[in-house]
């Protein structure tokens, strides 16, 4: 299982009751899904930079959780269904130690084709 952040905006009228209702069902489907919610931050409404579709602000809530990769594609297929999340994004969430890793290997492979070639 892969750890993943989800970025979640609600409609602006939403109550605050609604809000705990709406993402009540965002946990209930990440656990359908196979994932487990491990941390829920409400953000609260801010204003978009842009009009869209006739809103201009939203309800801001960032979800920390972990999920199968398929249960990604799922939860975005249901949330396009639902009319009370007006946008979403999830994004993936690496452990520091493998991007350092990386980075290792980048630097690594760029040293040695420097060597070779001069």
């Amino acid at each position: 299982m892969n750890k993943y952040e989800g970025l979640f905006i609600l409609d602006s009228a939403a109550q605050e009751e609604s809000v705990k209702e709406i993402v009540g069902k965002i946990q209930k489907e990440i656990e359908q899904a196979g994932g487990r919610v491990e941390k829920v931050s409400k953000l609260g409404q801010h204003p978009f930079a842009r009009i869209a579709q006739t809103r201009s602000a939203g309800q801001y809530v960032n979800v920390m959780f972990e999920a199968p990769v398929k249960a990604i594609s799922e939860m975005d297929a249901k949330l396009r269904l639902d009319t009370e999340v007006f946008r979403w994004l999830f994004t993936r969430v690496v452990p520091e130690k493998k991007r350092d890793q990386k980075k290792k290997k980048k630097k690594a492979g760029r040293t040695e084709t420097a060597g070779a070639h001069a």
